[in-house]
């Protein structure tokens, strides 16, 4: 296999991927507009992003497809503070929080914003802990570091 194949998220919007790009670009510190491409008229087509490392393409595809939760973006932070901040940058203009730390921002792109915390709880040996911290994740719409750890002390 060639050492140039890439693998890259590619998402459909009907039109509105311009504003997406840049709500995302201002909601991550490492981002950067890799390449894009407008019609005639000025409107975008088509755009690469890199977002913490992670490349994606955005299009102004029209409303033969739409996002879904079948597809989301999953971000991992180590604080409260982020997982705070960034739900709520995603958050802003019409999103809808769900379950989880899951949430779908105003363009329609689903998201998970977990803390690192939370795979280390579940999947602690302790599986009696890791059952409770899991049980409250259950609970919890945007997740809560000090609730989960709580949890998996016996302490909540």
């Amino acid at each position: 296999m060639s050492s140039h194949v890439t693998v890259t998220p590619f998402l459909w919007f009907v039109d509105n991927a311009d504003a997406a790009i840049q709500r995302y670009l201002a909601v991550f510190d490492t981002t950067e507009l890799l390449d894009e491409q407008r019609l005639p008229d000025g409107s975008l087509f088509l755009a690469t992003i890199r977002l913490q490392g992670q490349a994606l393409t955005l299009m102004n595809g029209g409303p033969h497809h739409t996002l879904t939760e079948a597809f989301s973006l999953s971000v991992s932070v180590e604080t409260q503070h982020e997982v705070d901040s960034i739900s709520e940058a995603l958050l802003a203009g019409g999103g809808k929080q769900g379950p989880c730390g899951w949430l779908t921002d105003a363009f329609g792109l689903s998201w998970q914003v977990i803390p690192t915390a939370l795979p280390r709880l579940l999947g602690d040996p302790d599986r009696e802990a890791a059952g409770r911290a899991q049980a409250a994740m259950l609970q919890m719409t945007r997740l809560s570091i000090q609730d989960l750890q709580d949890a998996f002390d016996g302490t909540s």
